[in-house]
């Protein structure tokens, strides 16, 4: 049985996520999990998730939130800002959410994470390809 879908185009900020994460190369879009899914080919950007409740099988939804692979290195800081949270299922594979609602949104910082997470996923290629368009992030 597939999932449900669990978004609506006019969503809050997705229209803004897909504009990024497309802008990447090689990027595509597909939905899974019932959500849109980025990808190049691997996944490096989820539009919505949840945080698994206090109860069993309990879970919060945060419908309106971008999902990044994270670097060890910057999960800390990260950790502390109360915007993000950790997914459920995916929290434990490097990921960590960002609440699109939490907050009035920083797009710089948005692309600056879809950017840190396609680096991490991405062909030495893509990466190549994104260094050498103009006004990359580097």
């Amino acid at each position: 049985m597939p999932h449900p879908i669990m978004f609506s185009d006019d969503d809050p900020g997705l229209a803004e996520v897909r504009a990024i994460a497309l802008g990447f190369p090689g990027a595509f879009e597909k939905v899974s999990w019932g959500r849109p899914v980025f990808c190049a080919p691997k996944m490096f950007a989820m539009y919505g998730g949840n945080v698994k409740g206090e109860a069993r099988g309990e879970m919060i939804p945060y419908p309106h939130s971008v999902l990044v692979k994270v670097d060890e290195s910057d999960r800390k800081a990260l950790e502390q800002d109360s915007r993000f949270f950790f997914p459920a299922y995916m929290g434990p594979f490097g990921w960590l959410g960002l609440d699109l609602t939490a907050a009035e949104v920083d797009w710089e910082e948005v692309t600056e994470l879809l950017d840190a997470s396609y680096r991490m996923v991405a062909s030495k290629k893509l990466v190549k390809q994104l260094d050498q368009q103009p006004g990359a992030v580097t």
